[in-house]
């Protein structure tokens, strides 16, 4: 008997949720009237006596009118006093795109007689920790930014459960985006949350460290040994006081970055049967090479860290000429008077790079769950996205918008801003590597013996290896 009665209130509730959010996204536009009541009796498995109650309250409400002999009309706003629902938006603090969501936020709102979005701007750390626990407080957003690697996070929580499946239809990966950013965001092979923006890991250089080691900004670095060699010439020490003032380029050991070269070495973390494989010749050979940029070569600063922010601030202050960034990152460039471009990064057995991103993921216990994903609807449409891309560098997910040269601007993007376009096809995710996001950093931890060269990279990944393997046992 009680099963039955949830089953009669999950369906109510669902009725009024979806009439009510429809109307106050516009889905059902004023004046228009909505589907007759014993259509829309079968359509939620409720009876009229139901429907009608649904319907009194939304008259009420002054969202709808009943007209009699016709149905149920939407009203429109009246004196700017109709009804105005919430959504609750959260974001992670350390965003660059924060100022950006604002401006979404203030343009969705004048365009939006009956809907607000209250912005919640949640710290970085314990981000996901901290939208898991509000949700199942029943306090959460009913949408919340979350990077490819926070939802990783929330695969090693066990908590994907609490996201609503959602692909907007004003973004199909086919017709208006790119399929692969899709794949940062799956959950058994399928995807479930809409991409919003993305990032393939690329080389920036430094166009006059470049004019000033007489080497061409048409120079190719085409494989490994390209890449020292120009390091090479770009690393120096100008006043022969023995220290470097220069060097060609910053490694950084983040699992953001170095995988790279492990990817163009055709090597693995783990195997597709998730079994970690990361004792393999091709993976060792990368990481030599790795070790080998700063100990043997010395064109890059001795490991001290592993945070991207390092090699971007280096590469501010013109101490290396190149790193390994992304479209993300580069927003630490705007404004700034470096002269600085883009290009691929090298490959060596084949080509290989990795892919990061954004999207938008819904709280599976939203209470506006039509007005949240059309409100996901504008944030991947093209006003929003062009917004995205003019006032920042990171690739807006909509592929008309990514592509649209006419929004670049020279403060903010470099010129070379469209080689993502030749990357995307052999670009990776993280999911790809097979391994998880906690052992990503068990790996992360586990390797800093060996890049503060106290440790072979053979006897780095044979000890590690058996560490994870034992850990999945």
């Amino acid at each position: 008997m009680l099963s039955r009665r949830d089953d009669f209130t999950k369906r109510y509730q669902k009725f009024k949720d979806d009439l009510r959010g429809e109307i106050l996204s516009g889905s059902i536009k004023p004046d228009e009237f909505i589907l007759p009541e014993n259509t829309l009796s079968e359509q939620y498995q409720l009876s009229r006596v139901s429907i009608r109650k649904v319907l009194a309250e939304l008259v009420e409400e002054g969202l709808i009118e009943k007209i009699s002999g016709k149905g149920n009309r939407v009203l429109a706003p009246i004196n700017g006093l109709a009804v105005r629902e919430t959504i609750k938006l959260a974001w992670f603090s350390t965003s660059y795109e924060i100022d950006i969501v604002r401006e979404i936020v203030d343009r969705y709102q004048a365009s939006q007689p009956f809907a607000n979005v209250e912005l919640t701007i949640i710290p970085e750390s314990g981000y996901m920790e901290t939208i898991v626990h509000m949700i199942e407080s029943g306090e959460g957003p009913d949408l919340f930014m979350v990077s490819d690697s926070q939802f990783r996070h929330l695969l090693d929580l066990k908590k994907a459960h609490l996201v609503e499946p959602y692909i907007s239809p004003e973004l199909q990966p086919e017709a208006d985006s790119y399929p692969k950013i899709y794949e940062l965001f799956q959950l058994a092979g399928e995807s479930i949350i809409t991409p919003f923006l993305f990032s393939p890991v690329v080389i920036c250089y430094n166009e006059s460290l470049f004019d000033q080691a007489g080497i061409s900004r048409e120079h190719t670095i085409h494989n490994w040994n390209a890449l020292v060699q120009t390091a090479k010439k770009l690393t120096a020490d100008l006043d022969e006081d023995e220290r470097i003032d220069h060097y060609g380029f910053c490694f950084s050991s983040s699992p953001h970055r170095w995988p790279v070269f492990m990817l163009q070495n055709e090597g693995s973390l783990a195997s597709s049967n998730r079994t970690c494989n990361l004792d393999n010749a091709n993976t060792i050979e990368a990481l030599q090479f790795c070790l080998d940029l700063m100990y043997k070569e010395k064109v890059s600063p001795i490991y001290s860290h592993g945070s991207e922010y390092l090699a971007e601030s280096l590469f501010v202050k013109e101490r290396v000429a190149m790193i390994l960034s992304t479209y993300y990152f580069m927003n630490e460039f705007r404004g700034s008077s470096l002269r600085w471009n883009v290009r691929p990064v090298p490959k060596e057995k084949s080509e290989g790079t990795l892919l990061l991103g954004g999207g938008l993921a819904i709280n599976k216990n939203s209470q506006r769950l039509k007005l949240t994903q059309s409100f996901i609807d504008y944030m991947v449409g093209a006003e929003a996205q062009s917004l995205l891309k003019k006032l920042g560098c990171t690739i807006p997910a909509r592929r008309e918008i990514a592509e649209d040269d006419s929004l670049l601007d020279p403060q903010i993007h470099p010129k070379d801003y469209n080689i993502f376009k030749d990357i995307l096809p052999y670009a990776k995710t993280l999911l790809e590597l097979n391994l998880s996001d906690s052992e990503l950093n068990l790996l992360r931890d586990e390797m800093q013996l060996m890049w503060m060269n106290m440790e072979g990279p053979q006897d780095a990944c044979s000890r590690i290896e058996d560490l994870i393997n034992q850990n999945r046992e």
